[in-house]
């Protein structure tokens, strides 16, 4: 049994309980340590079949060869998969033949081009409704796409979790005024916290296509869904829409800096389409690039893991490093509030 002597507390109050997560340090993996799985990920992917390959735009070819060369047990695909409405034709004619050479490993989770959104109206064929309720993308993926609702093909949740090597992995939708919204006691907000509540793995990360936190401007809709994971001692969040790659410190759900136990969010939006500048640098970002295409590998420990963007030529920038799980054991102790005085 771990000694807690040096342990981070963190007290939660409750109607007639209070709850002490305990947290024990863990160290980073070691030089040379067996890893428990690898994954891959990007978001905003593949352009629309008339779209021609360039430098600047249109390298889902490039980064899906990129993750065929390295093998990875899942691909992470963070939204905006099909450009530009998410059209099942599309997807059949853009991505299936980049990224869906390796579907059947790919756990995806829909962006807002699926749901033909915020202004896609002019780039849509005008028989498309708005939005679309991501038909093309949920009967393209099918189970995949939504494992928790047999058969559903059209306004599905979209949300969902899965372990792997040891970590508990959950797919959010961050299309939240298309699932019932993702404020404290929304639908989505209320399974996630079932859904960590019920976790016994010692690491946890989640994906979504919004990003909390970007240089490019964050989405304070996801907010809760942060907080939810950060309170559970959540180490990872992955999300893409902003495109561009950009690595943030460990924040906690009020985007302070806690490198003790904050979660480390990686924007991916480098998957294909196109890329989209900095005009400024936000509040704890600690790695960037806006100059190319990539995807961010992540070597997973029992109890800890590594990063790496993996750039498409010509770009050469590289991001690495290694971080530790936030706890090998975390307990809850629930004991009596006791009457303020």
């Amino acid at each position: 049994m771990a000694c807690y002597t040096g342990h981070m507390f963190r007290r939660l109050i409750f109607p007639a309980l209070a709850v002490i997560i305990l947290f024990s340090a863990t160290p980073a993996p070691a030089p040379g340590a067996t890893p428990s799985a690898v994954l891959m990920a990007a978001g905003d992917i593949a352009c629309a079949p008339r779209d021609a390959v360039s430098s600047a735009a249109c390298q889902q070819q490039a980064t899906s060869d990129l993750i065929i060369a390295n093998a990875p047990q899942a691909v992470l695909a963070l939204g905006d998969l099909q450009y530009e409405c998410g059209q099942l034709a599309n997807f059949g004619a853009a991505f299936q033949s980049s990224w869906g050479r390796f579907k059947s490993n790919i756990y995806p989770v829909p962006g807002n081009r699926e749901y033909n959104v915020e202004g896609d109206e002019a780039a849509c064929p005008r028989s498309e409704p708005f939005p679309s309720g991501a038909a093309g993308y949920f009967t393209y993926f099918g189970a995949q796409a939504a494992p928790r609702e047999d058969g559903c093909t059209v306004n599905c949740k979209g949300y969902y979790s899965f372990d792997l090597g040891g970590w508990h992995i959950i797919a959010l939708n961050s299309n939240c005024a298309y699932i019932g919204g993702c404020e404290a006691g929304s639908p989505i907000e209320e399974w996630l916290r079932a859904d960590l509540a019920a976790s016994t793995a010692a690491c946890t990360l989640a994906y979504m296509h919004h990003p909390r936190y970007s240089s490019d401007g964050g989405y304070d809709e996801v907010a809760p869904l942060w907080q939810a994971l950060y309170e559970a001692g959540a180490e990872v969040v992955l999300a893409g829409h902003s495109h561009n790659y950009e690595r943030f410190a460990p924040r906690d759900h009020g985007g302070n800096l806690d490198r003790a136990r904050g979660v480390r969010q990686f924007v991916v939006g480098t998957g294909g389409k196109s890329i989209s500048r900095f005009s400024s640098t936000s509040a704890h970002s600690e790695a960037k690039t806006d100059q190319g295409f990539g995807v961010l590998k992540l070597t997973l420990y029992p109890e800890g893991y590594d990063w790496s963007f993996l750039p498409v030529a010509p770009l050469t920038y590289k991001d690495s490093g290694s971080a530790a799980c936030h706890a090998r054991e975390t307990r809850q102790i629930y004991l009596p509030v006791l009457p303020q005085r």
